[in-house]
This record gives C-alpha cells, structure tokens and sequence, in this order.
C-alpha cells in the first residue's frame, strides 16, 4: 500500500518516468532533480519554451514550458521547472525549484509549488503550498490548502502503516495525495501524509498519517446557535 500503483495510475501519464523502478511512492521525489536535469540536457532553448509568457511574467531560463501552456504576468517561475502542455500558471503563483507541472494542470494566485509534482489534470488554484509533494490525476486543493513538509522538530520523516515505521530517508516530505483526492478548503496535511485515490475531504481537516482510498473525511464538531439576549 505504499507504492506508487497503490496512488495513481501513472504508467498513463505525461511524467510516468519519474516512477520507474520506485520501492516507495515518496521516491519520486529524489527523482525529480536528476529528471530536470536530463530533460533540460535534452531540449534546446526553443524546444524548452513552446508555451505563451504574458508580459511581466517572471520564468528562469531553467524552465521548460510545454505548448499552448500560460505563464500570466506577475507568475514568477524560479526553476529548474517543468509545466507540461496546455498548463495554465496564474498571477501571483510562485514555482520554486523541483516544480514539475503535468498537462492540463492550474497553479494559481497566491501558490506556491516547491520540489513537487502534480500530475495531469491536477490544480493548486487558490492560496496552496505544495512542498515536497505529489498530487495524483484529477486532485484538486480547496483554497486555502496547505501541504506542510517539514516538523517543527527538523526530524526525519517516518511513515506508519500496519504497526510498521518505514523511514524516508526525508526531513521534507510533504503529501502524497492519490489520483481524484479533493482537499476541502484550509485542509492542512501534516508532513509525511498519505491519501488514498478517490478520497474527499471536508474543509478545516487536519490530517496525518494514512487515509484509506474512496474514503469521506470529515471534521465532526457541533455548531451552537443561540439567540442574542
């Protein structure tokens, strides 16, 4: 349950070669620099920027913008990055380093995207953090979502499913969020959480650990209303 088959059907999408070969679905992440890298490598400088840059936009010469993809002025795109075909980048958003955007996908105002990956048809549209990351197909953040990757503490990351610790090598690591995950708005998940694909949650969640896949998380808590005196 904690490989990357169990979270997303990646063999179908645009960055399925980050996911070879992984013994862990948080692997991935180590993949993403050496990946850039190569890609970049690869590419020249007109291959690595096919997409639309809006005057007072901000993208490094590190980034690779696939077609029809929009960077809108003031989106400040750091690099080395990635942001796969028909993306659209909106004001405001911050892609840091490791950023790696699959098709189809929306980052937005005021989102901040660092060492993660979003695969196709994935959003962070709305005051999100997404550090060390990886949001499967489909998922979408409700506005105010924060991915948090690091404990106060600075100490390693560890991963506990069926009584059994399985340490991550990481002090970051952020979510691991299963194709068709939706996040309710200001949903925190705690470093080194794991949401089942299919999975929905409702606003104002704390989460961490992991959660099943088809599963509805709620917040249960009871709202009074009384009348002024």
């Amino acid at each position: 349950m904690l490989q990357a088959e169990d979270y997303f059907q990646w063999q179908s999408t645009t960055l399925a070669a980050l996911f070879v070969g992984l013994n862990f679905v948080w692997e991935a992440l180590a993949q993403i620099e050496p990946w850039l890298e190569e890609e970049l490598k690869r590419l020249s400088p007109n291959e690595r920027s096919q997409g639309i840059i809006q005057p007072g936009a901000f993208v490094n010469d590190s980034v690779i913008l696939g077609p029809y993809s929009v960077v809108e002025t003031g989106a400040y795109v750091k690099g080395p990055a990635y942001i796969g075909s028909f993306s659209h980048i909106r004001h405001g958003a911050y892609l840091r380093e490791g950023a790696i955007i699959g098709e189809h996908c929306v980052v937005g105002h005021a989102s901040e995207v660092k060492n993660s990956i979003l695969l196709d048809k994935s959003a962070a549209p709305h005051f999100n953090y997404v550090g060390d990351s990886i949001l499967g197909r489909h998922c979408n953040l409700g506005a105010g979502v924060k991915l948090s990757n690091l404990k106060h503490t600075k100490a390693e990351v560890i991963v506990k499913a069926h009584g059994l610790d399985y340490p991550t090598g990481l002090i970051k690591l952020g979510a691991i969020l299963g194709d068709d995950v939706a996040l309710g708005c200001n949903t925190v998940c705690n470093p080194g959480t794991l949401v089942g694909p299919g999975t929905l949650v409702y606003p104002n969640a704390s989460l961490r650990g992991i959660y099943p896949a088809n599963s509805i998380i709620k917040v249960v808590g009871n709202t009074e209303v009384h009348p002024r005196s």
